[in-house]
């Protein structure tokens, strides 16, 4: 088992696309400058120190995870559109007309906490045995501080995004390698392969930004439209509106009452939709 795939910032879409096929995770480095790290670990300071810690052992017990990231935080919104993501998820995620926000999540994992069971993300959808080689999901965890085997680096099985193994237990912390990433860098992976967080033998936080995508025929993690309440959507603009679901999925997913836009109703417009044409 190899080492994970460091990509550089110039990197292109192709390139990523293709080690996420291959592996099922890649890290590209240092793709967001400090003063954005610095910024959005500001705004996020007050939110994570108010979370609890996770109640149960895949939560983590040592483990602090803030949501809502999109309202809470407006330095994580260019993040959620950074456009190597978008087009590597649309890459990933061929075949599908849009694709919509999963979820957006600071994990800060701390100092004592043991290593995550080793998992697929895609499983949050009711553990359906999506086929292999078709990918409904690409995630993200942007290093807000570095991340180190010793202060609980995400795990990855790699390449375990192929194959038919999919239940839990299958991996265990040793079949994976150390997700090893400088303070703005970004660790892409697909919803298929299997990983965890590590654990964490430092006193010291380790700090992710999980931000996802999927299909926009798949209901999100987190509930986008109370996260992001209609009186901040009416504050964003309509591309961050359109990624967060504030918009018809493929052809009539999502409408409102009488077949209207989900963003002619954040912008007050009357607006129409037909189903099919006359």
């Amino acid at each position: 088992m190899g080492d994970l795939q460091h990509l550089q910032p110039t990197t292109t879409v192709d390139a990523l696309v293709a080690a996420l096929r291959s592996d099922g995770a890649v890290i590209v480095d240092d793709l967001a400058p400090g003063h954005v790290i610095d910024q959005l670990e500001s705004e996020l300071a007050p939110w994570l120190d108010a979370t609890p810690f996770g109640v149960e052992d895949f939560a983590g017990r040592m483990t602090r995870r803030t949501g809502a990231l999109a309202s809470r935080c407006p330095t994580s919104r260019p993040l959620l559109q950074h456009p190597l993501i978008l087009d590597a998820t649309a890459g990933l995620l061929e075949g599908s007309t849009t694709f919509h926000v999963h979820l957006t999540q600071a994990i800060a994992i701390g100092g004592g906490q043991q290593a995550q069971p080793i998992h697929r993300d895609q499983w949050a959808f009711d553990f359906f045995p999506f086929p292999e080689g078709y990918d409904v999901q690409l995630n993200t965890i942007w290093a807000l501080t570095d991340f180190t085997e010793a202060n609980g680096a995400t795990r990855v099985v790699p390449g375990s995004n192929r194959g038919d193994v999919d239940r839990l237990g299958a991996f265990r912390p040793e079949d994976t390698v150390p997700a090893e990433m400088s303070r703005g860098s970004v660790l892409v992976y697909s919803g298929s392969v299997h990983h965890g967080g590590g654990a964490n033998t430092t006193d010291q936080n380790r700090i992710g930004i999980n931000l996802t995508y999927a299909r926009s025929w798949l209901r999100q993690e987190e509930n986008q439209y109370l996260s992001v309440p209609l009186q901040v959507a009416r504050t964003l603009d309509d591309d961050l509106l359109r990624l967060l679901g504030y918009a018809r999925g493929a052809y009539a997913l999502g409408y409102v009452d009488d077949g209207r836009d989900p963003l002619d109703v954040v912008r007050g417009r009357e607006g129409t939709f037909r189903f099919g044409t006359d």
